[in-house]
C-alpha cells in the first residue's frame, strides 16, 4: 500500500523476459541486473540452452529477469525445444527486453525475432548492447531508427552490460513499467536452477573458453552425482560430445586439456557454492545426441533436479 504521508511509492513485481538473436549478449545482461552470475557467458553463439532465471530484489521492488536461447532456425530436435523456450518466455510477461548488438545491422535474420515480438503483444524495449564497442555514439541513431521503422518499441535504451554503462537507466525504465504487487519470491531468492544444473553449465562453460570454436555445440554435461557433506561437494559429471575426434580435443595430449577444463570448471563451481568441490569429469561419445529426445531430457535441469531428489 503507498503511504500518503511521506509519498512512499508502492512496492512493485513484475515479471521480463530477455530476448534477441545468438550472441547479443543477453546472459551477460542478467547477470549485470541480478548482480550475480546465474548463466554462463562464452564467445560462442548459442551459448544459453535453456531459459535461465534471476531475480533482483530491492526494498520496494521484485523484477523476476528470464534469459532465454538466442532466437534462431530450427534444424534439430535440440533446437527446437530451444526455440519452445524462447515462446514460452513470451507468456504473461510484463515487459520484455529485446537485445541487440549495437556493432550490428539489422539484418535478415532479425525479421523473425522481431515477428515474434509483435505477435506477443507486450510492451517492449529495444536495448541496444555492447556501446563500449561504438567509438562513435552518433552511429546508434541510425540503427535505433532502423529498428523503429521495423518495429515501435516503447523504450531505446544503449548499454554496456559488460561495463554497466546505461544500467542504471535501463532499471528505472524497467520499475516505471512493471505493475505494484507483492514480491514472488522471498528476498534471498536468486535463480530457480538447482546447484547440480548450474555446476553442469559452468563444466560446460570452461570446455567452450578453452577449447574455443574446435568443440561448439556438439557438447553436452550430465552431472552423474552432487553429494554435499560437511566440508566437500563431491561431483562426478561426463561431457559426451558426439565425434571419437572432439572427445580427443577435449582430453588432449596427456590429458592435459581435461585438467585444465576441471581446474578452471572446479574454481568456478567452488565459487558458486561458497564450499571446496572434488570434481570428476570423464569424457564419452554420444552420437547424435541432439536429435535424441531421451537424452534431451536427462539434460533438463528439472530431470537433474529430480534425479537428485530421488537419490537423496
Amino acid at each position: 500500500m503507498s503511504d500518503s504521508n511521506n509519498n512512499q511509492p508502492e512496492f512493485v513485481s513484475g515479471f521480463v523476459s530477455i530476448l534477441g538473436r545468438p550472441s547479443a549478449g543477453k546472459s551477460t545482461l542478467l547477470n549485470a541486473l541480478v548482480g550475480t552470475k546465474l548463466a554462463i557467458v562464452a564467445e560462442q553463439p548459442q551459448t544459453t540452452r535453456t531459459s535461465v532465471q534471476g531475480v533482483w530484489t530491492t526494498a520496494k521492488s521484485q523484477v523476476v529477469f528470464l534469459d532465454t536461447p538466442g532466437i534462431h532456425r530450427s534444424d534439430t530436435i535440440f533446437n527446437r525445444r530451444m526455440m519452445v523456450a524462447v515462446r514460452s518466455a513470451l507468456d504473461a510477461r510484463d515487459l520484455l527486453l529485446y537485445v541487440v548488438d549495437a556493432t550490428r545491422g539489422l539484418e535478415e535474420e532479425d525479421s523473425q525475432a522481431l515477428d515474434m515480438v509483435r505477435k506477443a503483444e507486450t510492451p517492449t524495449f529495444l536495448v541496444l548492447n555492447k556501446i563500449d564497442r561504438v567509438k562513435e555514439k552518433a552511429q546508434l541513431l541510425p540503427l535505433i531508427e532502423k529498428y523503429r521503422t521495423a518495429l515501435e518499441f516503447d523504450e531505446y535504451i544503449p548499454i554496456s552490460a559488460l561495463n554497466g554503462q546505461g544500467l542504471d537507466e535501463l532499471r528505472l525504465a524497467i520499475l516505471k513499467r512493471i505493475p505494484a504487487g507483492p514480491a514472488h519470491f522471498a528476498e534471498d531468492h536468486i535463480t530457480d536452477q538447482p546447484e547440480r544444473f548450474m555446476a553442469a553449465e559452468l563444466i560446460r562453460e570452461r570446455i567452450l573458453r578453452d577449447t574455443r570454436r574446435e568443440v561448439p555445440h556438439a557438447v553436452a554435461v550430465v552431472v552423474e552425482e552432487f553429494e554435499v557433506k560437511k566440508a566437500l561437494t563431491r561431483i562426478s559429471a561426463i561431457i559426451y560430445v558426439e565425434r571419437e575426434g572432439q572427445k580427443a580435443i577435449i582430453i588432449g595430449a596427456k590429458a592435459a586439456m581435461l585438467k585444465r577444463i576441471g581446474t578452471g570448471a572446479r574454481h568456478e563451481i567452488e565459487t558458486l557454492l561458497g564450499r571446496k568441490v572434488f570434481l570428476e569429469l570423464n569424457v564419452k561419445v554420444r552420437s547424435n545426441w541432439r536429435d535424441n529426445p531421451e537424452f534431451l531430457n536427462e539434460l533438463d535441469w528439472r530431470t537433474m533436479n529430480r534425479n537428485m531428489s530421488e537419490t537423496e
